[in-house]
């Protein structure tokens, strides 16, 4: 449909261009397009971009952005359907192709493992002794970047669309925190929305608006081979292409045809960054593709191991010179993703930056859903702009990350692995008490997170036979420990200490704090002060954007365990909307206070006890209910108590002040060590967190699954009378029968532990994929969490692609433990497990 909104979209590359177009499909035609080059070669990422596309990432957000900007470029006969192929030449990367080939086999791309053989048959040009095995991704080519933005930009003006090249944009008009213009000098172009689709100069766009920009631009480096003698004949095209594009990551490089030569990127390099200010400024009329401000002088003393490389995977280039280069630069972020999204302090101002080739379309058509509609079709969590806490977003930081994932782009990573360098940003004020006991510290959200503590090893003897930790395969036992089976049954049969400070805290108050909620959460918030719910936060459509717990502290004041900054950014925005009478509800604030607070978990049989040594206060059953919070004293420490529990037993979560932290872990650790108390960390947390069936957020759920199919329907009230975002669609979707179900699945055998992403299949066909997963110690099973079809039900028989081999698994009820809840409220201490 039409609107009258008016689009300003800065940066006509291989993104703009896009944009405009996937704005102009959906009805909209007041779009003009700003480039300060020459609109036939703007000087950008796109106008060097060699256009190699490999679909499969470990994300299944991004492998759908590729699969659409693929298909898109197919419709403007810009896209050469090659193939892909990833050769391995050391066996742990011919183990990682098997990796990826089940998450092909997830997200729906078709992959296929060849032997040396089969990559010579499909290469010839290979070395056969050097190669282990390979990948092939038939779909998967060459982009023409420069083509396909010369067919967009032709087929939207002939929409409408105005572009304006040569134009600096040299200021963004903003009021009361909403989008008014763009700056070209002294002239104002009205506008409702900006787009900011710049590449790299998107840090000096996004302060034009107050905006952190958490990317840095960085060389790359191309080269280009005199003629190669396997290549001689194949193609009549000087840039033509015949054989599939080519991946050898065991050493940072890649490689496409020019007609009877070869291009060659290579990451294998030190990283370059380069300072905007640095760039060089180049006459407009001087542009050439080998003369503009991305494309860097070649630095061949920095090729020099990548050519030797090259030579040893393709033998004939033995024969062949280096004949140019160049140092191409484009964008990296501290964690790898693109940064897409709206801004959360000016209304209409969206990005879409770091965005590759092989992303564009896809992530464009999601930047005009979120203009249209307010929503992507595909989730945005993993690139949302706002996902990165403040302390992400130093230039320090932002600098070193980047470089780092560029040294790290083609490495063999482990869901685990932890960041090397900038790390102790973030320390709870247990941190020193926690390395006393030998905490084994990963890194999440800035913050430093204990996975185990060493000093409960010596309780090894403790643990029964049915504890005992099985032996794992060598991927299952990287970053992890045994010890988690005690922390984890000491909580099941004694009490342990969880640190929960990492825990997104915000606070809401305020005269509109209550309307706030009611707007934005499924279920009932006008319950009484001291009340705790679960509840989620869902889209127009009923996509899940987020599970939190609310506690009424007052009539006026609410304390929110959220996710993550995306929510903190999405409270603020409606608040602010509220505030300034958009929407109707009356004053509100909000805050985050998770710096200025700690979080202890306190779970087992036996937390009672020890919170009756050193409390006054009524912690029964009766004294403080399930779902409900207290304010109370616990050794002289003033708290709040909320009676809650994700590993499944009874306590509570214990809150306090930064200030009193170490205070009330002394008094509790004392407390407890003569109910044989112990200190958890995340390992055995997420282990019993499985078995009790409690969901993850953007692991188990997000914006393109609805609660009814994520067993979340219970958090949905069907009473509630306030309207609530999504209310409608849920309703509807109430009615509707569901397509597929998040599913438990038992693993057969004891020792075959997987850890998420995997394919699934079922009589022999490819079904689904694991979510979360890992070893369920009460149950004594490898445990996972599983997106099936429907007509897949309970006791059938399923298997996992782990690394090639398909691990049988039975779909089982869940939760397995304590499906009644009785030790969760107290009332029993039987262990009750499939």
């Amino acid at each position: 449909m039409e609107n009258n909104k008016r689009v300003v979209i800065i940066g006509a590359g291989i993104v703009g261009t896009n944009v405009a177009d996937e704005l102009v499909q959906r009805g909209w035609n007041h779009i003009t397009v700003i480039e300060q080059g020459p609109l036939a070669l703007p000087g950008g990422s796109t106008s060097h971009a060699p256009g190699l596309v490999f679909q499969i990432n470990s994300s299944k957000a991004m492998t759908q952005f590729a699969n659409y900007t693929v298909e898109k470029l197919k419709s403007l006969d810009a896209f050469t359907p090659v193939g892909g192929l990833e050769v391995a030449t050391t066996p742990t990367r011919l183990n990682d192709l098997r990796r990826k080939h089940s998450w092909g086999q997830s997200w729906g791309t078709e992959t296929k493992l060849l032997t040396a053989a089969e990559c010579k048959a499909l290469y010839p040009l290979l070395d056969e002794e050097f190669v282990l095995g390979g990948l092939h991704i038939p779909s998967d080519g060459l982009a023409l970047a420069g083509k396909a933005v010369n067919g967009l930009i032709e087929r939207t003006q002939a929409a409408g669309v105005v572009y304006r090249d040569r134009t600096t944009i040299t200021g963004i008009k903003h009021e009361n925190n909403q989008i008014k213009g763009v700056w070209i000098g002294e002239e104002l172009i009205e506008a409702d929305v900006v787009v900011c689709c710049a590449g790299f100069w998107g840090v000096n766009v996004g302060k034009m608006v107050g905006m952190k920009v958490p990317l840095v631009p960085l060389a790359h480096q191309y080269a280009k081979t005199t003629p190669v003698k396997g290549l001689k004949g194949r193609n009549t095209d000087p840039n033509g292409v015949s054989l599939p594009i080519l991946r050898f990551q065991d050493q940072d490089l890649y490689y496409r045809e020019h007609g009877d030569g070869y291009g060659i990127g290579s990451y294998l390099h030190k990283p370059m960054p380069t300072l905007l200010e640095h760039l060089p400024k180049i006459p407009l009329d001087e542009y050439t593709k080998d003369n503009m401000p991305s494309s860097q002088k070649f630095t061949p003393e920095d090729f020099a191991s990548s050519w030797e490389a090259s030579k040893r995977l393709l033998p004939d280039l033995a024969d062949a010179e280096i004949a140019n280069g160049f140092n191409g630069i484009f964008s990296f972020t501290p964690d790898g993703g693109s940064l897409v999204g709206e801004s959360p302090k000016v209304q209409g101002f969206f990005l879409a930056e770091a965005v590759w080739v092989t992303h564009s379309a896809g992530i464009s058509r999601a930047v005009a859903e979120l203009i249209t509609t307010g929503r992507s079709e595909i989730d945005l969590s993993s690139c949302d702009i706002n996902r990165f806490e403040e302390v992400q977003l130093a230039p320090s930081f932002v600098l070193e990350t980047s470089k780092q994932n560029f040294v790290e782009i083609y490495d063999v990573r482990h869901p685990l692995e932890p960041r090397l360098i900038a790390r102790d940003l973030r320390v709870s004020p247990f941190h020193a008490r926690q390395g006393q006991l030998g905490a084994h510290f990963l890194e999440g959200g800035g913050w430093e997170r204990p996975y185990w503590f060493q000093s409960n090893a010596k309780h090894f003897k403790d643990l029964p036979w049915t504890w005992q930790p099985v032996s794992r395969d060598l991927w299952s036992s990287l970053h992890h420990s045994p010890i988690a089976a005690i922390e984890a049954y000491k909580t099941r049969t004694a009490v342990a200490m969880y640190d929960m400070t990492p825990l997104k805290r915000l606070e809401i108050c305020g005269s509109g704090a209550l309307a706030l909620l009611q707007r934005l959460t499924t279920s009932e918030m006008n319950k009484s002060i001291g009340s705790v719910t679960y509840t989620l936060m869902v889209d127009e459509k009923g996509g899940i954007r987020s599970d939190i717990t609310v506690a009424r502290l007052d009539e006026e004041t609410f304390q929110v365990g959220a996710n993550g900054n995306i929510d903190t950014a999405y409270f603020e925005v409606e608040a602010r909307k509220q505030n300034q009478g958009q929407l109707p509800g009356g004053w509100v604030h909000v805050r985050d206070i998770t710096g200025g607070t700690c979080c202890i978990g306190l779970w087992g049989p036996l937390a009672r006890e020890v919170v009756a040594k050193i409390s006054t206060d009524d912690f029964s059953n009766e004294g403080l209910k399930y779902f409900r919070s207290m304010q109370a004293h616990i050794g002289g420490v003033p708290v709040t108590a909320w009676r809650l529990s994700y590993v499944g037993e009874l306590g509570w979560e214990i809150y306090t002040s930064a200030e009193n932290g170490q205070r009330l872990w002394g008094v509790l650790w004392e407390a407890g060590q003569e109910h044989g108390m112990v200190a958890g960390g995340r390992a055995a947390f997420a282990s019993l967190r499985l078995e009790k069936g409690y969901r993850s957020w953007g692991t188990d759920m997000n914006t393109e699954h609805n609660p009814y199919e994520a067993g979340l329907g219970f958090a949905v009230s069907a009473k509630k009378e306030a309207d609530f975002v999504g209310k409608e669609a849920l309703a509807a979707l109430r009615q509707q029968p569901q397509q597929k179900y998040l599913r438990c699945l038992l693993i057969d055998t004891a020792n075959d532990v997987v850890l998420g992403s995997e394919a699934v299949y079922h009589q022999n066909m490819a079904v689904g994929y694991v979510t979360s997963a890992g070893f369920a110690y009460t149950v004594g099973r490898p445990i996972a969490y599983a997106w099936l079809p429907a007509n897949i039900d309970i006791d059938d028989k399923v298997q996992i692609d782990y690394f090639g081999k398909k691990i049988s698994a039975t779909v089982t009820q869940d939760p397995v433990y304590d499906p009644e809840m009785l030790r969760l409220r107290g009332v029993s201490n039987t262990i009750s497990a499939i």
